[in-house]
């Protein structure tokens, strides 16, 4: 499926096109991309109400300090709300970011990592962050390596894009396959 345009107003259409995915592939493990938790509370939300079918929701936030330095996006009671909904929460370096986007900042050069996500950035924003957050799930144990997973993301809020993703570590990021994209804005 691909939405007319990126953004926010895609969330609960990307949502129900993951959900329905995820059941039609028997996917249990969902990994969404939210900063401050909004997507993922809709997400934790629209899976609680097909009752209890065993999914399992990881939500991969911007790294403490992505925005101001020291800064959380995510506030206490967001986090407190996600982990009673059942969601497991990662807040990590981002995968595509880290020590070579401070070489940019510094040296205004291009890096590895930045010619990575550059190209993934050429399916869309969101397909990249979908890359980008089943691998740190994966470096983290949420995620085993090679075991399809369905990950949500978006352009910036909100969630516009969805893809079914076999992860691997990062350390052998290119073991990692985008099997499929379930949705993505056509226009970005």
């Amino acid at each position: 499926m691909h939405w007319p345009a990126k953004g926010p107003q895609n969330t609960g259409a990307t949502i129900e096109a993951a959900l329905a995915r995820a059941r039609e592939l028997d996917i249990r493990r969902l990994i969404v991309a939210s900063h401050r938790g909004h997507t993922a509370a809709k997400l934790a939300a629209r899976a609680a109400e097909d009752g209890p079918d065993g999914l399992e929701i990881i939500c991969v936030t911007h790294q403490v300090g992505f925005a101001r330095p020291g800064e959380d996006e995510m506030s206490p009671e967001m986090r407190a709300k996600l982990v009673a909904a059942g969601v497991k929460l990662l807040t990590t370096t981002h995968l595509l970011a880290g020590i070579d986007r401070a070489l940019r900042f510094k040296f205004q050069g291009v890096y590895p990592s930045e010619i990575v996500a550059t190209t993934l950035r050429m399916l869309g924003q969101g397909v990249k962050v979908c890359a980008e957050i089943a691998g740190m799930a994966c470096d983290a144990g949420l995620a085993p390596p090679g075991e399809d997973v369905i990950c949500v993301a978006g352009s910036a809020t909100g969630a516009d894009t969805a893809c079914v993703v076999s992860p691997a570590h990062s350390q052998h990021f290119f073991d990692l396959k985008i099997r499929e994209i379930i949705c993505k804005p056509r226009d970005f």
